[in-house]
């Protein structure tokens, strides 16, 4: 539990922060590119590790050999981000004195309380993203926890089910080198949405499917929906957000989107005790719908070159 909340703790330091630094660096001319490069990287790499730590303990045990890899990639990290990384503050500062953002206030400077507020609830758009951000991980926390459980009961195998697991995340993963940059040409409210139908599609493809090969496919259509939404969103939260308190506004949508992760699995968990699991994902599947809506409805395009066109 201790080498947990540690994990947490790097996560909140580290991915949030270069996320931020990303979104300093690129402009808002690339930011869906700089998003989709960043959350590529991350996800292949967890599924490469996931690939070799398993290689390693198949072949040495469970511990302490697969855990030397960590302490590699720990290391390394360290010492790159010592010796090459370059505060990135400066980027904001110049940004937020030579540009105005879709969210407007451009000169009004706003107090943690004031952007939780705004980005969670206040703000339409923001609230928005943020709200399509913990269901779209809700998806994910069900992908995890309850789908297998699902596969194992209607009979695949363990190695159909590890095809399952893998194709999902994959997609995901190298689909965003595509979606990031294409929300710098069409816009990013477009892709939220039909990303997060797409979703609902793929999952109630899940409930109604009954072969290995509709699962996979349904699992493909799920990682590639996601990789539409998942920079899409990022990038949003930060052509939305004025420079002055865009990093604040980024940490509240990670922790609503991070949120999602544990929050479905919990209600996933549950419905399928108080009913099925065939019932747990269709509720998944309609509240993904209508998160869909909700973007629809409420946000606006937040790219500049979009709402231009």
């Amino acid at each position: 539990m201790a080498a947990n909340v540690l994990l947490g703790i790097n996560q909140g330091l580290t991915w949030s922060t270069t996320v931020i630094m990303k979104i300093d660096l690129a402009g808002p001319q690339r930011r869906g590119l700089a998003m989709g490069i960043n959350e590529a990287a991350g996800y292949m790499a967890v599924s490469i590790t996931a690939l070799v730590t398993g290689l390693i303990a198949a072949r040495n045990g469970l511990r302490p050999e697969p855990f030397y890899l960590g302490i590699a990639y720990a290391a390394l990290g360290f010492g790159l981000s010592t010796l090459a990384v370059r505060e990135t503050r400066a980027h904001a500062t110049h940004e937020a004195a030579t540009q105005q953002t879709q969210a407007g206030h451009a000169e009004q400077e706003l107090s943690t309380r004031e952007v939780v507020a705004r980005t969670s609830f206040g703000e339409p758009s923001l609230s928005s993203a943020s709200q399509a951000g913990l269901v779209n991980n809700l998806n994910d926390g069900m992908a995890w926890g309850l789908l297998p459980l699902f596969f194992v009961a209607a009979g695949l195998s363990v190695a159909q089910i590890g095809i399952l697991a893998a194709i999902y995340p994959g997609l995901w993963g190298l689909a965003q080198l595509v979606t990031g940059a294409w929300s710098d040409r069409v816009g990013r409210k477009g892709l939220i949405v039909v990303g997060m139908w797409t979703q609902a599609a793929a999952i109630a493809l899940i409930a109604i499917g009954n072969a290995f090969t509709v699962w996979l496919v349904a699992m493909a259509v799920l990682g590639v929906g996601t990789a539409m939404v998942y920079p899409t969103l990022l990038a949003a939260v930060g052509d939305l957000a004025h420079p002055r308190w865009r990093a604040t506004a980024v940490g509240v949508y990670r922790f609503w989107r991070d949120a999602g992760f544990a929050i479905g699995a919990i209600l996933t968990g549950v419905i399928a005790d108080l009913a099925n699991a065939s019932t747990a994902i269709w509720t998944v599947a309609a509240l993904t719908a209508f998160s869909g809506v909700v973007v629809a409805v409420r946000m606006k395009e937040t790219h500049v070159r979009a709402t231009m066109l």
